[in-house]
């Protein structure tokens, strides 16, 4: 199951890392991306429903697969000030 999250960008970003990729795998044999942190006081933060450890599946309908770390890195900051977040929570 999956959550669809709609956020607008802060002056500090969305305020959460990541970690995973095909080159930095979180889960073993698991390529996904994964939220690591939660910024306090960051846009994520205030919004509450984004949660350490929750997989995004998708950014802005770009599907998170088969992607290096870096690749997703910067789909999240080529993204615009409004994001849409498809989520999967853990």
């Amino acid at each position: 199951m999956y959550t669809d999250i709609s956020s607008t960008l802060s002056l500090s970003g969305l305020g959460f890392n990541i970690v995973g990729g095909t080159d930095q795998q979180y889960v073993s044999h698991d390529s996904g991306i994964y939220v690591s942190s939660i910024k306090e006081n960051g846009a994520a933060a205030v919004d509450g429903r984004l949660q350490e450890g929750d997989r995004i599946l998708e950014v802005n309908g770009i599907k998170l697969e088969n992607l290096l770390h870096k690749k997703a890195v910067d789909l999240f900051r080529s993204s615009g000030d409004h994001v849409v977040l498809r989520v999967q929570h853990q």
